[in-house]
């Protein structure tokens, strides 16, 4: 008992000061803009270090109360409708469980492995086996029960390694649920705000054909009347035609707008078209949009969260692969009892025990050991350059998502003037021509770029709320939060 009692002892205390071999995880430094390009004006000094460097980040990022915000309750409702059901983010929330569920078996490795058991045998020995014994002789019983413990000591931090591998990989499905978040969010917006954009420029080729119509029934009158021809009734005919051929692709591009977000919000395809089929206004979205600094934004962003903690675990796995460079100590103890009958199964001298300190070292097989290091330190290099490209896209897409939005804004003035202004010249030109200053001519022609500018208004408008998306989507679900 006193050997038995050392040897637990030695164990215990190898456990506990074993150091944890392979490298240490240190984050990565990158050289990163003090300030975004696109909300300067210009190019910005760089900064390093702590400013790339991300916080652990498990919460989801989506603010639904920055579209509350808007004031278009249906917007709101659909996002949440998104976020309780999309199915990609299901996905991705059992992805993060079963993470997390890893995680908890990987930890308890850090402990005693104990089991419980019991049998009952019943064997006969051939005659062969003990001759001259009698039959009933040759059989034996043998009962036993026993409890079972195994412990791997963690000398060299394999174990060690892998719960940190491990929690490295659930952060890292916490940022990818994150960054699903944030994409469905911003992919329902977007639809939406396509959705309202399609039934605008649909509002507004049916007005057009509306008020063509009645210049070619004017036209019509006129001919009647013997102040026109057949020829300026085709003309005007042909125009309506061409406005009235845009119809059925706005229609066709609003109903697979409402399909899809319905599928974003986990129904069936159908599921919203009663509910969206009118058209409502497109959200007035926020006019001041702080893009905050590039260092503020990394941390936030939950694809680069996620990329950084697979590089933390990639480099946890190098110390894995390190530890079968060193011998690996096991504990094994046993407790229990055995009897050739059931009723001397728990007598004082039928107690089993047995306690080992076991070796396993891969010494002789070095080659297969250097060649898992060698694969270890490529996946943790493959990762760290996955990291660095993650931080250079983040700050890409949010530049191009700054510089689209102030240019869309431009470009919606200047064609709301021109919209307004096409309105005016197509009221006026038909007043003339009922006046007969001008001919049919200069009425088509103003009702033709009536159409159009109000028609590239109403996209431009769309484009602009769609910018603003892409920005709230590449800020990781809000502005300046």
């Amino acid at each position: 008992m006193r050997k038995q009692g050392s040897i637990l002892a030695l164990a215990i205390v190898a456990a506990l000061t074993g150091c944890a071999v392979g490298p240490d995880y240190v984050r990565p430094d990158m050289a990163v803009p003090a300030s975004f390009a696109g909300a300067q004006g210009g190019a910005a000094d760089a900064t390093t270090g702590s400013e790339a460097a991300t916080d652990v980040v498990l919460a989801p990022t989506v603010d639904p109360g920055f579209w509350r915000d808007l004031g278009d309750p249906v917007l709101a409702q659909l996002i949440d409708a998104a976020l309780e059901s999309n199915h990609d983010l299901r996905i991705a929330l059992a992805n993060y469980d079963r993470a997390n569920a890893l995680l908890r078996g990987t930890r308890l490795d850090r402990y005693p492995t104990v089991t419980a058991g019991a049998s009952a045998a019943s064997t006969r020995a051939s005659a062969d086996e003990a001759p001259g014994v009698a039959r009933e002789e040759r059989d034996t019983d043998r009962y036993n029960a026993d409890i079972r413990a195994g412990w791997e000591l963690d000398v060299f931090g394999r174990v060690r390694r892998s719960v940190e591998a491990q929690r490295a990989e659930r952060d890292a499905a916490a940022g990818d649920l994150g960054a699903m978040q944030v994409a469905i969010v911003g992919e329902v917006a977007r639809g939406y705000m396509e959705l309202r954009g399609l039934q605008e420029r649909l509002r507004v080729a049916q007005a057009n054909a509306t008020n063509q119509r009645e210049t070619l029934e004017l036209v019509e009158a006129r001919v009647n009347a013997g102040r026109g021809t057949e020829f300026d009734t085709s003309r005007a005919r042909a125009q309506l035609e061409t406005t009235l051929a845009s119809v059925p692709a706005l229609e066709s591009s609003v109903s697979a707008t409402m399909h899809r977000l319905a599928v974003l919000t986990g129904q069936t395809p159908e599921a919203l078209i009663s509910r969206l089929a009118s058209a409502a206004p497109l959200p007035a979205l926020p006019a001041p949009i702080d893009a905050g600094t590039p260092g503020e934004l990394l941390r936030r962003r939950p694809d680069v969260i996620a990329a950084e903690h697979r590089l933390h675990a990639a480099t946890a796995r190098v110390g894995i692969a390190t530890a079968d460079l060193f011998p690996q100590f096991t504990l094994a103890g046993l407790i229990g009892t055995q009897a050739i009958d059931t009723s001397a199964l728990f007598e004082r001298d039928a107690d089993v025990r047995f306690a080992a300190l076991g070796v396993d070292w891969s010494f002789l097989d070095v080659g297969h050991v250097r060649a898992r290091i060698a694969a270890a330190d490529a996946g943790a290099a493959a990762a760290l350059a996955g990291y660095e490209q993650t931080v250079l896209l983040a700050l890409e897409d949010t530049e191009n998502a700054l510089v689209r939005l102030a240019k869309a804004r431009i470009e919606d003035r200047h064609l709301e003037s021109a919209a307004l202004d096409s309105a005016t010249a197509a009221r006026l030109a038909r007043l003339r021509f009922e006046a007969g200053a001008v001919d049919l001519l200069d009425v088509l022609d103003a009702e033709r770029t009536q159409l159009a500018a109000q028609d590239a208004f109403a996209d431009a408008r769309t484009r602009s709320a769609t910018a603003a998306v892409a920005l709230y989507r590449a800020l990781a679900g809000g502005y300046g939060t």
